[in-house]
């Protein structure tokens, strides 16, 4: 990690040789900042330094709770859900009955025509509403992949599938039943490649193999963006994004991660990176996590998934 000193030295450049070290090793001092050189960079108090990052801070970051809003048009969606019997709408009151879910529920009985913004508070309740929709809505992921065709004749023994209590129909018959949303050739391919490339720490499978609840929900957002002519660039970026506020102690862990280990802030790193299997696979989290051990105040950092 690149540690900068301050000095005051009136704007002037000042080469400062370090005693007993080569040229190569030189302080280089412009504009008032130290480069520290590696050597010197390394030590016990820059490891400590790095330790100081604690995972409140870092929660603040990767899943704010200002929210992350997707620029897409909901319109009837929600709507069409309901007719479909993907979403059983007196479950949803009963399964959300405080008044803080009232207004996210309007998403379900009225159009609108306007985004999305999932929150710490709110997580809960879009993991289950995308998991109904990548579950209904009929798609070449679902019919062309893994599950519809290795798994075909054993579609209703997923926990994506058979965890599924909050439709007017069994998930079996839901299965990539209705068009909600309309989406292209073009679109379709964008959505299986993308979504081969998402993965989610509890699972080994990417999003292309939706066997769990936060698989198939990325599968109903990576469809609602695609229709909305997102790239695939910015469906990476809000996948990260959802991912963050469904398992946010994984993404405070691999955020301390690219900190320490890699010296890239959360805000730089490539979201498609970090949602490879290296980092966001149920196994290869738990690689990362094995290096960087338990990080300050990550006891405090709450997650919100599942129905």
């Amino acid at each position: 990690m690149r540690i900068i000193n301050r000095l005051k030295n009136n704007k002037k450049d000042i080469l400062i040789a370090g005693l007993g070290l080569t040229v190569a090793y030189l302080l280089i001092v412009r504009n008032s900042d130290i480069l520290v050189p590696p050597k010197i960079a390394n030590n016990a108090e820059v490891q400590n330094a790095a330790k100081a990052l604690d995972a409140n801070s870092l929660a603040n970051t990767v899943a704010p709770n200002e929210g992350y809003s997707v620029d897409i048009n909901w319109g009837e969606t929600g709507l069409k859900l309901v007719q479909a019997g993907g979403i059983d709408l007196e479950k949803f009151r009963e399964n959300y009955p405080d008044s803080d879910y009232q207004e996210l529920l309007t998403y379900l009985t009225e159009k609108k025509n306007e985004g999305i913004t999932i929150t710490p508070k709110n997580a809960y309740f879009w993991v289950n509403t995308l998991w109904a929709l990548g579950l209904t809505q009929k798609s070449d992921v679902l019919t062309k992949g893994v599950m519809g065709t290795e798994y075909q004749d054993r579609i209703g023994n997923f926990a994506s599938t058979g965890g599924w209590t909050l439709g007017k129909r069994d998930a079996v018959s839901l299965y990539s039943s209705t068009e909600i949303i309309p989406l292209t050739q073009q679109q379709q391919d964008l959505v299986t490649e993308v979504s081969g490339n998402i993965y989610r720490p509890c699972c080994g499978n990417p999003t292309s193999f939706p066997d769990c609840n936060h698989g198939m929900a990325i599968l109903g957002l990576l469809e609602l963006m695609a229709a909305n002519g997102a790239t695939s660039e910015e469906m990476y970026e809000a996948s990260l994004a959802f991912n963050s506020y469904w398992f946010t102690t994984t993404y405070v862990d691999l955020a301390y991660y690219f900190e320490t280990e890699k010296g890239i802030a959360w805000e730089d790193v490539n979201p498609q990176t970090v949602l490879s299997a290296e980092y966001s696979s149920a196994q290869g989290y738990q690689d990362i996590k094995k290096q960087i051990g338990n990080i300050p105040g990550t006891e405090n950092v709450g997650t919100s998934c599942g129905a």
